[in-house]
């Protein structure tokens, strides 16, 4: 019989469920992008995509101006960088333009949706490195499992280009702290098949910065995240939010919250959680949320992303970190 943690708690994820569309409206209020859906302009009120960015164009350096749908009435205008849609949102949104017969444009942002079947098929038309019980990929930099660490000096390349809508969507969003200025150049991919899961571990403090981010594709999953005492002090928390375990295996003492992860959910782990919280996936085929079973999938595809640590790690839990021993 397939166990499942007595309790789910809320973690920081964001979902990308979105439109067919390329493009779609933001799934956060405040979300900002270089891109901006305009309502009331188009072929079908006379005006062309030319006359469209003739006047968009004054704002900064565009990517191109796009049918929004079928309508001929609302189009997408995308630009090289955030500042030049910005400025063309306050200047032009709700006011009528001249320029483009006297109408009045409607605008808000719209951003690139990353299409998780794009993303699979990329990966699927790549080589996968087979370990025990899934395959993987890396990127930017590989992952060195016997070591748990990478060689910096062994840089693989950039980060694909597939993966540039997950990463434009990452920048803008307002959910994550100075969305903009996050920088990320290792990407592993890992594929799991139907009871397959992830043994608990801390990602090595000095292979990597704070953030990691995990993109869930194809099935669904939980994540658990232990504090294991051991010496240790366990973090004030409210006894609704946590289960204290005794394991059978270790007899050691743990903590534990349960976070599910929907396909084309993205979860970011971070502070506290990612320095001194192991994570870990059970190995079932089924799980229980909210009293509902759901089976895994046939495979599971995940992909992590994060920053490698060029430095020492000088992190405030001493008693995790390798940098420190």
């Amino acid at each position: 019989m397939e166990e499942s943690p007595e309790e789910l708690q809320e973690g920081h994820l964001v979902s990308l469920n979105s439109p067919p569309n390329r493009f779609g409206r933001p799934k956060n209020d405040g979300e900002v992008s270089p891109n901006l859906f305009v309502a009331n302009c188009g072929p079908a009120v006379g005006l062309s995509h030319d006359d469209i960015a003739s006047v968009f164009c004054k704002f900064g350096e565009l990517n191109g101006v796009y049918g929004a749908d079928e309508s001929g009435t609302r189009v997408i205008v995308s630009y090289s960088d955030l500042g030049s849609a910005q400025a063309a949102m306050m200047a032009l949104h709700g006011q009528p333009c001249s320029e483009l017969g006297g109408r009045s444009l409607y605008i808000r942002y719209s951003v690139l949706q990353p299409n998780p079947q794009d993303l699979l098929q990329a990966v699927d038309s790549r080589p996968w490195n087979c370990l025990a019980k899934r395959r993987v990929q890396h990127y930017g930099y590989e992952f060195c499992y016997d070591i748990r660490n990478v060689n910096t000096k062994r840089c693989l390349g950039e980060l694909p280009s597939f993966l540039s809508p997950t990463l434009e969507r990452i920048s803008s969003c307002p959910a994550f702290k100075n969305a903009d200025s996050i920088v990320l150049d290792q990407l592993t991919v890992n594929e799991y098949p139907p009871g397959v899961g992830l043994s608990p571990h801390i990602d090595t403090h000095s292979a990597f910065e704070d953030l990691i981010f995990s993109l869930s594709l194809a099935g669904p999953c939980i994540m658990e995240f232990r504090r294991y005492e051991d010496g240790a002090q366990l973090p004030r928390v409210a006894s609704s939010t946590v289960t204290k375990v005794e394991s059978p295996e270790d007899g050691s003492n743990f903590i534990r919250k349960a976070i599910y992860l929907p396909p084309r959910s993205l979860l970011l782990i971070s502070g506290e959680a990612r320095y001194a919280w192991h994570h870990y996936i059970p190995h079932h085929k089924i799980d229980k949320v909210n009293g509902r079973v759901i089976r895994r999938a046939s495979r599971r595809v995940s992909f992590t992303l994060r920053k490698v640590r060029t430095g020492l790690c000088k992190c405030e839990y001493p008693q995790y970190c390798d940098s420190r021993k």
